[in-house]
């Protein structure tokens, strides 16, 4: 009679269609085998699990219900599994499991009922399948269920629009074309299986079909994800925090590369950005404006044929010269591509149709006939099959000769618009069906593309900004989140502009450190710039501490800082100015970007796991680990409450203001003033304000200095290098770093600089600017006193005077200045 009412109970947990999978003989272990540091355990009906110990906290498990453990394809994703030496695996089998160990996890494998379960070194259980249905099958289908605490939330999945807390939502893995799309709207244009639990772990599911994840929607008990055919193959990983779980993450998938410098500067596109005059003409205005810029998009209209590469006739009178006065101007250009060849391109689409270059329709074995938005019908490049690289990669750089510096690549989902299509699904790749091959073929093309720009073009950084991509990208690309905004109202554009926050972070999580929103929004005709103005701007305080900062929107609505009103450019230009200020702090955490895979833009929970209020926090990030913005995000909105964390925050804005952390306050923000603060014990180096990256090899490096508490420190260690080579990956750079002590009476800093191949600057200073309440006594550098002069006297001579070393007192702003010639060594200095 019990045993009835369990079933009962259980039909109630899981589909009907699965329970089948559910008896008794294919839910009990009855063998294992060992390959290395594989273990194979087996049960009655076939069914094997495999667990392959990678790390101490990283276990690769696949579940096969035929028992064969083979793949069709390798990873896409994975790069590297031998990520330490576990030595030997040793399987301790009792009576009633199987256990191994590792340096950090106990794993057990119950035997009847079959179920896996993980916990950490003192015993706690950290992860665990739900009772004997951890694992179950269907015809092609599998799934997985977990054990779901009650206090548990999930974070990541790459971009996902909702909450940052995955829990009590479903989510699915489709690259999906969505214009416009709303501030709850799934699938969109990036898959990223890869979430991380408060628990301390994360799982990647390394599947390329249309998965889901349910966090929690079935039963409060449980949560699960699934595959409706692949390999079912899932990475755990086991961390202290969710920074050590993703830098794990990012150790299997592989390092993100580094920008070009320039890329972390401002940029300007629009829809209809396809005309020579057009882009000589917007350059020209920013200039003249001094407004900040570095970059000028083209839209697809740019080329002749979807997509030849050519440029369009009519609209481009002389393409190298306009790239050269652009050049001499600082801009670089970056041109669309799409991964398609129009039937109406007549020469290059016969020439692909003819070498089979294009992905073939399964019912008729001729090239798929894909409808796409302009150009016509087209045929989908087969960036699968290993011919189409070198065709591809010499077609691109036409433009790169002339003169282009990158591309982004459009539409790779591939578009058009309604994904849940299913005529598609009879595309046939080289390496698979559709279904298989959607969610990667825009991680494919975006290989192709950087691989022969790395081929064409030896030792230049490649700049390339993707749409549509898979767990993975960052090895090759950048990101942008696609067609946001409101397409009916675009003054109703708030909701949608306040979700990229989270959605940002999101990114950030899947591994994309370096992405954009679209600033303005894409979606929506902009007909009356007045009232557009308020949106304008507080999109603009939010996207440049977007890594990447870009102002696009659609069609040939214009969407330049001045269009918006004289208050509008005002307070714009005020923000762009702001992010190149910023850019040594930047590009010092883009390296570490690109070391750690560890985001720029961070979810407060990030740093603050503990902190139950920060989990909660969607529409705040952290710049880095010192900086908090708290964007204004709502219509007349002056006074914006910030949650700030623990800890002392000082008001970054006049340097002074100190706010205790761990409350929630009122924050005066009119449309003028961005709400960012800066951690007490923080180092912040700074530059001077450039119209473009490189405007300037020697500069002056403003470091503000928020000291410690007495009897602690402070530090933070600039890096530099050259930034457009790939020396960075030969670790050809220099470092500076400043440590600040509080003393008892005083403070004492040290400044050491090492130089690795790379120098910035044989002639700058340093200036160190010490945010103190009272003016100091006397300042010695290197034991030596150091001269006293007035507030304005090294501002007016930091790009003439090399040689001195000066100190100066500004009791209005309340900040000690230190100028020190930049010599390259080491620099004691008190302050006291």
């Amino acid at each position: 009679m019990n045993k009835i009412k369990y079933i009962l109970l259980l039909s109630l947990l899981i589909p009907l269609s699965l329970l089948a999978s559910a008896n008794k003989d294919a839910k009990e272990c009855i063998s294992y085998t060992k390959n290395g540091n594989q273990v194979i355990f087996k049960s009655k009906d076939g069914a094997k699990l495999s667990l392959t110990i990678n790390s101490g906290s990283v276990v690769k498990i696949w579940f096969d219900p035929t028992g064969k453990l083979t793949r069709k394809n390798e990873s896409f994703a994975v790069v590297n599994e031998s990520l330490e030496d576990v030595g030997e695996i040793n399987v301790d089998e009792q009576a009633a499991c199987y256990e191994i160990y590792t340096s950090k996890l106990r794993i057990r494998l119950n035997k009847d009922p079959m179920q896996l379960q993980i916990f950490d070194k003192w015993q706690k259980l950290i992860f665990s399948d739900f009772k004997e249905i951890g694992h179950v099958s269907d015809s092609t289908s599998k799934k997985a269920y977990k054990v779901l605490r009650k206090d548990e939330q999930f974070f990541g999945l790459g971009e996902k629009t909702g909450p940052l807390n995955r829990r009590g939502r479903d989510y699915k893995m489709w690259n999906s074309d969505k214009p416009c799309y709303s501030t709850s709207e799934d699938p969109l244009y990036k898959s990223i299986p890869f979430f991380m639990s408060s628990y301390r772990y994360g799982i990647f599911l390394d599947n390329t079909y249309k998965t889901e994840f349910k966090f929690g929607t079935e039963s409060d008990e449980y949560y699960s994800f699934e595959a409706p055919d692949g390999e079912f193959i899932y990475y755990f990983i086991f961390g202290k925090d969710y920074k050590e779980i993703q830098e794990q993450y990012i150790s299997l998938t592989g390092k993100p590369i580094m920008p070009p410098k320039w890329a972390l500067g401002f940029s300007q596109c629009r829809g209809l950005y396809t005309k020579e005059a057009q882009a000589l003409e917007i350059a020209a205005e920013f200039r003249k404006r001094q407004i900040p810029c570095d970059i000028i998009y083209q839209d697809i209209g740019w080329t002749q044929g979807l997509q030849d590469f050519n440029w369009r006739k009519g609209n481009y009178t002389n393409p190298k010269a306009m790239l050269e006065t652009l050049n001499k101007q600082g801009f670089k250009m970056i041109l669309s591509q799409d991964p398609v060849v129009s039937q109406a391109t007549k020469e290059q689409w016969e020439e692909a149709d003819r070498l089979g270059y294009f992905a073939k329709d399964v019912r008729t074995g001729k090239s798929y006939d894909m409808p796409w938005p302009w150009g016509g019908n087209c045929g989908v490049v087969d960036f699968t099959l290993p011919e189409v690289a070198d065709w591809w990669g010499e077609l691109q750089q036409k433009p790169l000769d002339d003169g282009v510096r990158g591309f982004w690549t459009d539409m790779g989902e591939p578009a058009w618009s309604n994904e849940e299509d299913l005529d598609r699904l009879n595309m046939k790749h080289h390496l698979g069906m559709h279904a298989e091959i959607h969610n990667v073929y825009g991680l494919i093309w975006d290989k192709v593309v950087k691989e022969q720009f790395e081929k064409r073009n030896p030792n230049k950084r490649v700049f390339q900004m993707t749409r549509a991509a898979y767990a993975g990208l960052q090895r090759y690309t950048f990101g942008w989140t696609g067609d946001s905004g409101n397409g009916n109202d675009v003054l109703e554009g708030w909701g949608q502009m306040a979700n990229q926050v989270a959605m940002g972070i999101s990114a950030g999580l899947g591994g994309i450190p370096f992405w954009t929103t679209d600033i303005s929004g894409y979606c929506g005709d902009i007909t009356d710039y007045p009232a557009m103005a308020e949106l304008y701007i507080r999109w603009m305080q939010f996207g440049v501490f977007n890594p990447l900062s870009r102002a696009h929107h659609e069609g040939d609505n214009a969407a330049e800082p001045w269009m918006f009103g004289e208050v509008a450019e005002q307070n714009s230009k005020a923000a762009i100015e702001l992010k190149y200020q910023l850019f040594p702090y930047l590009y010092t955490y883009a390296r570490k970007a690109h070391d750690t895979g560890l985001p720029i833009t961070r979810g407060l929970f990030m740093e603050y796991p503990n902190d139950e209020e920060a989990t909660k926090i969607n529409d705040q990030f952290l710049f880095g680990e010192e900086l908090l913005i708290a964007p204004v995000l709502k219509k007349g909105e002056r006074v914006k409450r910030v949650y700030l964390p623990e800890g002392e925050w000082i008001d970054f804005n006049d340097k002074q203001t100190v706010y205790l952390g761990g409350q929630t306050i009122a924050y005066k923000a009119p449309l003028n003033v961005i709400p960012i603060f800066v951690k007490k014990g923080s180092i912040i180096p700074q530059m001077p304000i450039m119209q473009y990256i490189h405007e300037k090899k020697d500069f002056p490096v403003f470091v503000d200095i928020f000291p410690n508490y007495e009897g602690e420190s402070t530090s933070f260690e600039l890096y530099e290098d050259e930034g457009e080579n790939q020396d960075y990956l030969k670790d050809i750079f220099s470092k500076t770093k400043f440590t600040c002590s509080t003393l008892d009476n005083g403070y004492s800093t040290e400044i050491v600089s090492t130089d690795n191949g790379f120098k910035q600057s044989d002639k700058r200073n340093i200036v160190l600017k010490y945010h103190l309440e009272t003016k100091p006594k006397n300042i010695l550098v290197n034991g030596k006193a150091v001269k006293n002069v007035k507030a304005d006297n090294i501002a007016k001579n930091i790009d003439l005077d090399f040689k001195s070393v000066q100190w100066s007192w500004n009791d209005v702003t309340k900040e000690c200045w230190v100028k020190i010639p930049d010599e390259r060594g080491t620099v004691n200095i008190s302050v006291n």
